[in-house]
This record gives structure tokens, sequence and C-alpha cells, in this order.
């Protein structure tokens, strides 16, 4: 398992790592200090399995560094690990495509469950922040009709294709669009029907019957 720490302080990184060690001694950490190191580092190994993001870090402002994170790389899950533990940042965060959320304070063993629930496919907050009223509904995913209806005709055009189990340069051929182009239709499909995979998008729309338009 290759996990990749992005955060701009050594002493927190280490600290992280060895709490990760812990409890997966057989993982292989990376560490970057900034979104552009974590995304070399993401291109130098394909098989980083997790982010865990740190929101406030030199030369990042708000969710600058997670939505550019997700633009580049949909398909992979980020744990926001943070100073911050106001739960309007955590619903903005989630309402970003963060995958979970947890506060630096955190225990291991709260860090640990935050770990492995990412890495099963859900979506992960703290119980106590979870239990603030503005946040819980954050956590709640929208009805799937409603979800659906935030697509543009285009995006629903690439639902289908991915439903179909057509790959990003099938459908990039059959849209007559580039491969970028695609990239950014499935990210937001990922952001507005609240999911972090393809294989996540195919499952949660399987009830519904689309019609290409």
């Amino acid at each position: 398992m290759h996990l990749l720490i992005v955060d701009d302080h050594p002493l927190f990184r280490d600290a992280l790592g060895s709490a990760i060690r812990l409890a997966y001694p057989d993982a292989a950490l990376h560490e970057a200090d900034g979104i552009g190191s974590a995304l070399d580092v993401l291109a130098a190994c394909r098989g980083i399995e997790l982010i865990l993001l740190d929101l406030s870090m030199q030369g990042v402002t708000g969710f600058d560094g997670l939505l550019t994170l997700r633009a580049r790389f949909p398909r992979l899950p980020i744990l926001i690990v943070s100073g911050h533990e106001d739960p309007r940042i955590m619903r903005e965060a989630l309402h970003h495509g963060a995958a979970g959320f947890v506060p630096k304070a955190v225990d291991k063993a709260t860090l640990t469950q935050a770990i492995a629930t990412v890495l099963s496919g859900a979506l992960y907050t703290p119980p106590a922040l979870a239990r603030a009223p503005e946040l819980a509904s954050a956590g709640r995913k929208a009805p799937l009709a409603e979800r659906v209806a935030r697509l543009t005709p285009q995006q629903l055009r690439v639902l289908t294709m991915i439903r179909q189990g057509k790959l990003n340069k099938q459908i990039a051929h059959e849209l007559g669009v580039g491969d970028s182009m695609v990239k950014a239709h499935v990210s937001e499909l990922l952001r507005k029907l609240e999911v972090i995979s393809r294989t996540q998008i195919v499952i949660e729309t399987e009830p519904l019957t689309f019609v290409q338009v």
C-alpha cells in the first residue's frame, strides 16, 4: 500500500508517518511539502492509493490544493488532515471532493479508522464533528435523482459511456474532444454525484436508466 503525505511541516509529516506505520507496517509512505511536489510524486508513482493532505500550506489559498489534486487525479481519494476543526471548513472540504476529514489533534486509533474507512471507498468524518447540525447534512448524499439533475448534457453523455465501460480515450474519440476535457468532465461527475471513483459512479447510478442526449 502506497500513501502520500502532503504537509509543509517536516515534524508533522514525521509524526503522521510514525502513526501510520504502527497500523500499517508494510505501507510505503511518500512525502511532499507542497502541491507542486505532490504532483511530482504522483506522476512518478502511479501506485499511490491515498493522499493525506493538509489544507493550510505556504502558497496554498483555501481549498486550492485540494481542487488541484482532485482535478488532476479525480479517482484518487484525499483524506484531509488539518489543524482546522470548524465544521464549516469540513463541510466545504467534503463538498469540494475530499473523501474524509480528521483534525490533527485526533489520536492514532481515530486516524487509523479514518484511513481504513476512506480506503474502503466510504466517506469519513469524526463522530464529534459529524454531530454538528450544519455538517450532518453535508455528510449525507442528496437523493440520486437530485445529483443526476446537476449534470450538464455533455456530462450525461460521459456518464452513459462510463456506465458502458468505455475508457477516457474512447470517450474522447466519440465526443470529438481532447483527453483533458474528458478528465475534466469525469472530475465534475465525481463531484456532482458525490463519489470518489469511477467504480462508485457505476454503482451509484445503477438504479437509473439513461437516455443519451
